[in-house]
């Protein structure tokens, strides 16, 4: 008896699909991680590490946050993230997966609505699978397609409160939201904005505070702010009103049920929170961007403004062959193929860090131009 058989088939038919995955070490030139900024490895990151050592900051939490897990760094953590990004409360997960399963499976309640984009993260998904509220899908950065969605729910005796879930920053097209035109919806609904800023936090609006920076303050936002790409860090933090922390804090069961983060890693994203608003970092990766924009685009890389660059080749088994032959090469890039992505969308996820020079982009331009 094989107990696995199901198993061995499904893994069998993704690879006569070319959509089988496997673990790779990291080699290469870094075109393929989240780590924007180059904090990840930066020496003052990891001098603040080694000084909360010092001070007797513990690597373990011991346990989930309602128990012994608590730390004096956790709480200091939240409360600078508070300020820094402008919300009355702050509250710190183990990773933005956790953190959007938590959000969207806790706050909307049966009978309410969740409009989400298209294209919004998986965890978001997640989050709203375990949840109670209805959810639909508008289309992508669309804002009259959820305002369509809302008023459709409404007029079929819709009567619960409406999410509005998006990404400021899409991660497999580079592309920004129209916040402000969502927000405005968000007023006219009496709706309540989630915006995930995994993306943007650290890399774009003043000082590195996201996307949505400029909508700071409102009682009808609820920002999240992942920790693990531009802040070189790991975790995540929810930031919006103080009941929304509360309310997690009783009921979200990923939070409650959790062991605590490290305390020790809490003190590193609090230290990353000031290393990102010197100057210097910022304006050398928008640099670098603008630059590869202009490298890049004899190959048919598409400029999105953004860190994130794809190149859509469609076919999987292409898609592949191309990634792998870049790594041949030396390029750490990687490919995207669906479920991450639709089908037929296949694609070469370039990522710009300041892990890279102009000189390594200018080398993927070439090897691009001959490959793909």
């Amino acid at each position: 008896m094989d107990c696995f058989e199901a198993q061995r088939r499904d893994l069998a038919d993704l690879a006569a699909r070319s959509r089988a995955r496997r673990l790779a070490v990291r080699t290469g030139r870094d075109f393929a991680s989240n780590d924007y900024l180059a904090l990840a490895g930066d020496p003052a990151l990891a001098a603040a590490v080694r000084a909360a050592i010092d001070a007797g900051v513990p690597i373990g939490s011991g346990g989930s946050r309602l128990l012994r897990g608590n730390h004096a760094a956790h709480e200091r953590l939240e409360a600078a993230a508070a300020r820094f990004f402008g919300a009355e409360s702050a509250l710190y997960f183990s990773t933005g997966y956790a953190a959007n399963a938590a959000l969207l499976s806790t706050l909307p309640q049966r009978g309410d609505l969740i409009v989400h984009d298209a294209l919004v993260h998986a965890s978001a998904h997640e989050g709203i699978r375990l949840g109670r509220a209805e959810a639909r899908a508008a289309a992508h950065n669309d804002p009259d397609a959820f305002e369509d969605v809302i008023a459709a729910w409404r007029a079929a005796s819709g009567t619960g409160r409406v999410w509005i879930a998006v990404e400021s920053l899409y991660s497999m097209d580079g592309d920004r939201a129209p916040l402000d035109a969502l927000a405005a919806i968000a007023d006219r609904h009496d709706a309540v904005l989630i915006v995930d800023e995994a993306h943007a936090t650290g890399v774009f609006g003043p000082e590195g505070r996201g996307l949505a920076a400029g909508l700071a303050g409102r009682e009808n936002l609820i920002t999240l702010h992942t920790c693990g790409k531009a802040l070189g860090c790991e975790g995540a933090l929810l930031c919006g009103p103080a009941v929304v922390r509360d309310f997690l804090v009783n009921r979200g069961r990923a939070f409650i049920f959790s062991t605590a983060p490290s305390p020790l890693m809490a003190a590193a994203v609090e230290a990353a929170l000031g290393l990102i608003t010197a100057p210097g970092r910022r304006e050398r990766l928008h640099a670098l961007i603008a630059q590869a924009e202009a490298l890049l685009a004899p190959a048919g890389v598409q400029a999105t403004g953004s860190q994130i660059v794809p190149l859509v080749l469609g076919e999987d088994a292409r898609t592949m062959a191309v990634a792998a032959a870049l790594q041949d090469r030396g390029f750490d890039v990687r490919g995207i193929r669906p479920p991450t992505v639709p089908v037929g969308t296949s694609r070469l996820r370039i990522s710009l860090t300041l892990n890279v020079t102009e000189g390594d982009v200018a080398a993927l331009a070439d090897a691009l131009g001959s490959l793909a």
